[in-house]
């Protein structure tokens, strides 16, 4: 299969998150480019592009933060996996709750996965890397991704 640019979607309001997800993200093997919406309203906008995102690309994949501010993100997944459309997209759950009801809530609404954010850089990366293996060793003509 050939290479071909990823289309992440991270939607996290908590502006370190964002920049420990980027410096994650980048030891991709995969092509990949990321897209973040601060918040619930603009993930959506973006997937149905609507609004200022009509260019918006399609995405293989969206790091959904579970608090956000407005539309929250069990109401976002709730959302997308109800689309025909969208419901196919992965949906990975990024949060610092442990709390056992919102892990349950995320998968009865059909998250893919459910993933504790890391403190610090080096988890981050083992996480992007958990996330590249699962996801995206399809995109990659390297075995070794």
């Amino acid at each position: 299969m050939t290479n071909r640019m990823a289309h992440i979607l991270l939607v996290e309001d908590d502006e370190k998150d964002i920049v420990l997800a980027q410096k994650a993200f980048e030891s991709f093997k995969v092509p990949k480019q990321m897209h973040v919406a601060r918040d619930g309203e603009i993930a959506l906008d973006m997937l149905y592009k609507r609004g200022d995102h009509k260019d918006s690309p399609d995405f293989d994949l969206i790091l959904l933060d579970l608090n956000l501010p407005g539309i929250n993100g069990p109401e976002v997944l709730q959302d997308i996996k109800q689309q025909k459309k969208l419901a196919s997209i992965p949906v990975v759950m990024l949060s610092s709750s442990k709390n056992q009801a919102d892990i349950m809530k995320s998968y009865n609404y059909q998250a893919n996965s459910y993933i504790v954010k890391a403190n610090g850089i080096k988890e981050f990366q083992r996480i992007a890397q958990a996330v590249e293996i699962c996801w995206f060793r399809a995109l990659s003509d390297d075995d070794e991704v």
